[in-house]
């Protein structure tokens, strides 16, 4: 029995994240979020697409005509775990160039933006 290979799923910091952001380079970037909408009320970020992962039923169908497979993807969540997965799901679908954004929002807010809400 072989298994499947999965490769490893590149991460990137908050503080690169920061820097995108803040630098306007977001053009070209495709960002998903995948935390619930109850979540997002509370904190979010501007350019990031929300698809919570509660409705992949919904728009799981559509990613590969939603988004470019070969495009930067950026992924988030509260702390990193379901974005990692998120990150699993979109390498299986095809995408080439899939990034889990490290500690989530949770992290972003304490390390680079003390304006947004912790939860």
């Amino acid at each position: 029995m072989s298994a499947q290979f999965q490769p490893p799923i590149v991460s990137v910091s908050v503080e690169e994240l920061a820097q995108y952001l803040n630098s306007g380079a977001v053009e070209g970037l495709q960002l998903i979020d995948v935390r619930e909408l109850e979540e997002i009320v509370i904190a979010s970020l501007p350019n990031f697409t929300i698809l919570p992962l509660s409705q992949f039923n919904q728009w799981a169908e559509q990613i590969t005509t939603r988004f470019d497979p070969h495009q930067e993807t950026l992924v988030l969540c509260h702390h990193g775990i379901r974005s990692a997965q998120m990150c699993q799901w979109l390498a299986s679908q095809g995408f080439t160039n899939v990034k889990n954004i490290t500690g989530g929002i949770d992290a972003y807010a304490s390390q680079c933006d003390q304006g947004i809400a912790l939860y």
